[in-house]
């Protein structure tokens, strides 16, 4: 149930489509049994034996809905009537004509309604991946360093296609199929209510087939489901590190893993499916032992009233049992929306997982309006932890406007922790971080982040065009604003030497370039943006000494007038620091410029000493 309101709320979204569906679907269902219905008097007069005695009445009409189905049905009996006791075959040709009619918009309807749910559940599946990506982009850090990347996009893709196919269930299974048996049962009853309370008897085995087969398939579906997430992210982190993977010969180790989990995949699958189809052989099984039944029935009360008593005469009684296999499908059509049902089930709760995960970075209620920095950035008693100890601890920094402070230690002493605090990628436990002495978290993310500018040492750069990335998130800035950006950055000669000059699409992660380039353009979209603020990690540990000299010009060049927080592994890029903090397993263990550090003769003189730089 909770089910089919959750993807009710999605479905009904779109109004006039889910009620274009529903309405010619039961159109549909009235011309489908009325052109089963017609082949009673097609029967009757092919086995006419008599003039019929009878004298025929013109039927007339006397208002109301209920009045006019009855009209309708006795000014056809008249009509059908009055050319076979003229002509049989012109009775013949008319029921076969009203049949070919009824046929035929039965089909349109058909169309019609699938013409309208083609759009209706492409229109859910979008707005479902939507709202799962929207929820992806604010989802902080910490998340994606628990889930994997390929597990969301699995959601993403094959749970969503599963929604997909369950909006339609949803629909026939509440409209369409208990309309088409309500109206199946109404004409049944009409022509033997005996025969058909028999019939029902034996209805409710079918039902509990779909049960069971249903609770089992919902369980491997989940299973199914999961383990495609962890083929898809296998998937994405084998392509991600194909370089490394050839380097070292691991082709073969790479290739065995992903076999082996995608064999666990495919017998999931296969037997999900396997149930699933289950239930329409089982049912067609089911239904054939009934229909035998009540021809055993119908026939005995036939043959056994020699004057008719049942009400029911032989060509009703064909008649009954055309349309009584025709009762059938709707409820086959039941069991195979409820199994697409269950797969949903098994979907949406993979789905609610992340649209229902706590974002824990919150925008204030009442946020306070951000200015561009006046005075200072400050760590206050700063206390953080990802999960159960803590990584930095008791942490004071204070960076006064326009001056630079650096951070240098081991691997994992917190230096990129510290900078990920400031644009609120992670919220601290204990303390507090401040902007002009107002605290980060009563500002809105928004006002926060556009205050500061990162070039980290990864350049993470789009599969797009030289422009488009270093106007990224700037979709206003002009030709000329974004050149001038790449000149401050050492990056337009060259951008110009590109086949394509700004034009040219870097390809993804900007692979097409080398590590100096990508990075003078991240640098490059960092002035673009001109932020008060500005954050480099390691900015240069990963490039030749040709490429750090370039990317160094250009890092004086952002950094001038700007307060700015360095991360630095290279320590003759921070020579020049204002402040340098030394730290140690989450703690500042000295700190000064760089000829007092090195006159302390601490930590920071023996990192120089390795590094061989002199005071």
């Amino acid at each position: 149930m909770k089910t089919l309101l959750e993807i009710s709320r999605y479905t009904f979204k779109y109004r006039l489509l889910t009620f274009s569906v529903i309405i010619f679907n039961l159109l549909y269902v009235v011309f489908n049994l009325l052109s089963m219905a017609l082949f009673v008097p097609f029967l009757q007069i092919i086995f006419l034996n008599e003039e019929s005695t009878e004298v025929l009445i013109e039927p007339v009409y006397k208002g109301g809905i209920i009045e006019f189905f009855t009209y309708m049905k006795d000014l056809f009996n008249y009509t059908m009537e009055s050319l076979a006791a003229a002509d049989p075959k012109s009775a013949l040709l008319f029921v076969c004509v009203s049949v070919a009619i009824a046929f035929f918009f039965k089909n349109i309807f058909r169309y019609a309604a699938i013409w309208f749910q083609s759009q209706l559940r492409m229109s859910v599946v979008r707005d479902i991946r939507d709202d799962i990506f929207e929820k992806a982009m604010r989802m902080p850090l910490s998340y994606y360093t628990n889930e994997r990347k390929g597990d969301l996009m699995s959601r993403m893709q094959n749970d969503v296609d599963q929604i997909e196919i369950a909006v339609i269930s949803m629909l026939e299974l509440l409209f369409r199929e208990p309309v088409s048996i309500a109206i199946h049962l109404g004409v049944l009853l009409y022509w033997s209510g005996e025969l058909t309370i028999f019939s029902l008897f034996l209805l409710p085995i079918t039902a509990l087939i779909i049960s069971l087969i249903g609770k089992s398939l919902k369980r491997t579906a989940k299973q199914g489901q999961k383990q495609m997430g962890l083929v898809f992210s296998m998937m994405e982190e084998s392509l991600g590190g194909i370089r490394i993977i050839k380097a070292f010969n691991a082709v073969s180790q790479v290739s065995k893993s992903f076999k082996h989990e995608n064999l666990k995949h495919q017998k999931l699958i296969t037997k999900a499916f396997r149930k699933r189809d289950l239930s329409s052989p089982l049912n067609e099984t089911v239904g054939a032992i009934v229909m035998i039944c009540i021809v055993w029935y119908g026939g005995s009360l036939i043959l056994n009233s020699k004057d008719g008593s049942t009400g029911l005469s032989p060509q009703q009684f064909i008649g009954f049992i055309v349309v009584f296999s025709q009762l059938l499908r709707p409820i086959q059509g039941m069991a195979r929306s409820v199994a697409n049902m269950n797969k949903a089930e098994a979907s949406l709760e993979r789905i609610n997982e992340v649209l229902h995960a706590d974002e824990k970075i919150y925008e204030p209620e009442t946020p306070i309006r951000l200015k561009e920095i006046q005075s200072s950035v400050e760590y206050k008693n700063v206390f953080f932890k990802y999960k159960d100890e803590y990584v930095l601890n008791d942490i004071s920094i204070s960076i006064p406007v326009g001056k630079t402070v650096a951070l240098v230690g081991e691997s994992g002493s917190g230096k990129s922790t510290i900078a990920d605090l400031l644009p609120r990628f992670y919220d601290i436990q204990k303390g507090s971080i401040e902007f002009d002495s107002i605290n980060i978290k009563n500002v809105s993310l928004s006002d926060l982040r556009q205050q500061i500018g990162i070039v980290s040492q990864e350049s993470i750069l789009f599969n797009a065009t030289v422009k488009e990335n270093i106007a990224f998130g700037m979709p206003s800035a002009s030709d000329e604003e974004i050149m001038q950006a790449a000149k401050i950055a050492n990056a337009h000669n060259f951008i110009l030497d590109l086949d394509d000059g700004y034009e040219t699409n870097i390809g993804e992660r900007g692979n097409k370039l080398s590590g100096g380039q990508r990075q003078r353009m991240s640098i490059a979209r960092a002035v673009l943006k001109n932020p008060p603020i500005l954050i480099l990690d390691e900015a240069t540990s990963a490039l030749d000494t040709e490429s750090e000299k370039l990317v160094q010009e250009a890092l004086d060049n952002l950094m001038e007038n700007r307060t700015s927080l360095v991360i630095a592994h290279r320590l003759s890029t921070i020579r020049k620091a204002d402040q340098i903090l030394v730290l140690s397993k989450g703690k500042i263990m000295e700190s000064g410029t760089h000829e007092e550090l090195i006159s302390q003769k601490g930590i920071y003189n023996k990192l120089s000493s390795l590094q061989g730089i002199n005071a």
